[in-house]
């Protein structure tokens, strides 16, 4: 009998499903709308309706399903199945693999979302060729996870690889974690904007101004990067800095790990090699022991929006 697989990264405004083989080719996918305003009995409501409907609609019956795994924000106990703390949505110590499985009559696997997309990129992505690698996700902040000898790393209860809340900055810019200078609030998405909107503000006749139409409301994470790209002062200077501290969390955590390869996602990896070239010779001019000595890859993500599910496929399959 043919046997099936079902990966689900859920977030705060969707939660998207994966159905794949024994062989891991991806057969279909299905998205669910998700919202803070939901309590937890409906959203694991929506979430197992999501995977019911996903087999239904291929033809496949929800008993040829060996099992499921679950990519999801916040600390996760990946062990117990449980979602000792997320924030965005106010859980607190919910058995989400539990009631999941009990939903639908299957086994359920939790892991947290970051450490699942870093999953998905060593087993079947940018990072599939390395046994060690560090996954780093530039969003609304940043995200990790760390592989080592082929193993997800998640430390005590899942709560460590926290990378973006180490502080790179001492005193800096206050963070929602409640420390001050963490990495997050320095290479996220969200602080290349600030650093946007505050450079354009400062040089009123910066390109940047054109590129939104002069509505700073309109920066997001490409606006200094196309600038800088047309040869704009001010926006080489914010792409420059940016470079800088994403460049200072990699190199923390090389130092620490050691890995084979860095891995980047999220949207400011679009940038390719005009981000990635510069960060490479960041890095590689200031490692403890150089790339001569120990090779070091820095690549882009390969598996986009869908590192989620692959990863929730990879800890489903272990």
């Amino acid at each position: 009998m043919s046997e099936y697989y079902i990966g689900i990264d859920f977030g705060g405004m969707s939660a998207k499903a994966g159905l794949f083989d024994a062989k891991s080719k991806l057969i279909a996918k299905d998205t669910v709308k998700t919202s803070k305003d939901d309590n937890y009995v409906t959203t694991v409501a929506k979430m197992a309706q999501l995977v019911k409907k996903l087999c239904e609609d291929n033809d496949i019956s929800l008993k040829k399903v060996r099992r499921v795994g679950l990519a999801s924000p916040g600390v996760i106990d990946s062990q117990k199945g449980v979602v000792v703390r997320w924030g965005n949505y106010n859980w607190s110590d919910r058995p989400l693999a539990k009631d999941m499985s009990e939903s639908l009559g299957l086994e359920v696997r939790v892991v947290n979302d970051a450490n699942a997309a870093a999953y998905g990129e060593a087993v079947y992505g940018a990072a599939k060729e390395y046994a060690s690698s560090v996954f780093i996700t530039l969003g609304t902040g940043v995200g990790s996870g760390i592989i080592l000898d082929g193993k997800l790393f998640e430390g005590s209860c899942g709560a460590g690889a926290e990378a973006g809340h180490m502080v790179i900055q001492t005193g800096g810019v206050p963070c929602g974690c409640g420390r001050r200078g963490c990495f997050e609030q320095y290479a996220s998405a969200s602080a290349l904007i600030r650093d946007t909107k505050r450079a354009m503000f400062e040089d009123k006749e910066s390109m940047m101004w054109e590129l939104v139409g002069k509505d700073p409301e309109k920066v997001d994470g490409k606006t200094a990067f196309s600038a800088a790209k047309a040869g704009d002062a001010a926006a080489q200077t914010v792409v420059k800095n940016y470079i800088m501290y994403l460049g200072e969390g990699i190199l923390n955590l090389v130092n620490i790990f050691r890995p084979e390869a860095v891995i980047i996602g999220g949207g400011v990896c679009n940038e390719g090699e005009y981000l990635l070239a510069p960060l490479r010779k960041y890095v590689g001019e200031r490692l403890y022991v150089g790339c001569d000595r120990v090779p070091l890859t820095i690549n882009r993500a390969a598996l986009g929006n869908d590192a989620g599910i692959y990863g929730a496929l990879a800890f489903a399959m272990d």
